[in-house]
């Protein structure tokens, strides 16, 4: 299986469209920062990646195998980039949802629980590109 993620980019984030077996998201991530921990997103790329269990947030999450010197890369809910590290959320619709001016994601958990229920329990490969 093969994820698709097409990104643009904004001052402040970035934001794309995510395409799996007919299933389509929108993607939020943290402004492109050069690939740096905890404050950048993800450079574009290939990857392989699997679903796993976060000890840390106690939930299943994606988790980006191969990133460049990055570790624990997940897509995951969130509906703000307040609440990224470096990683992805997804939802259902792109807007103006807090008091930060920034844009967010809206309805994360359905939407992240249907691309769960979609993405096979081994490897898989996610493309990222603009």
């Amino acid at each position: 299986m093969i994820v698709n993620i097409n990104r643009w980019y904004q001052s402040d984030c970035v934001v794309g469209r995510l395409t799996c077996d007919g299933f389509e998201c929108f993607t939020l991530e943290l402004p492109d920062l050069d690939n740096q921990k905890n404050i950048s997103c993800i450079p574009e790329g290939s990857y392989s990646a699997k679903k796993r269990f976060s000890p840390s947030k106690q939930e299943w999450v994606v988790e980006y195998i191969d990133v460049p010197n990055r570790t624990y890369i997940q897509i995951h809910k969130g509906n703000f980039t307040s609440q990224l590290l470096g990683c992805q959320a997804v939802g259902d619709g792109i807007k103006w949802v807090n008091s930060d001016s920034i844009l967010d994601v809206t309805n994360s958990k359905p939407t992240f629980d249907k691309l769960m229920s979609l993405l096979p329990d081994g490897e898989f490969t996610i493309n990222i590109t603009s």
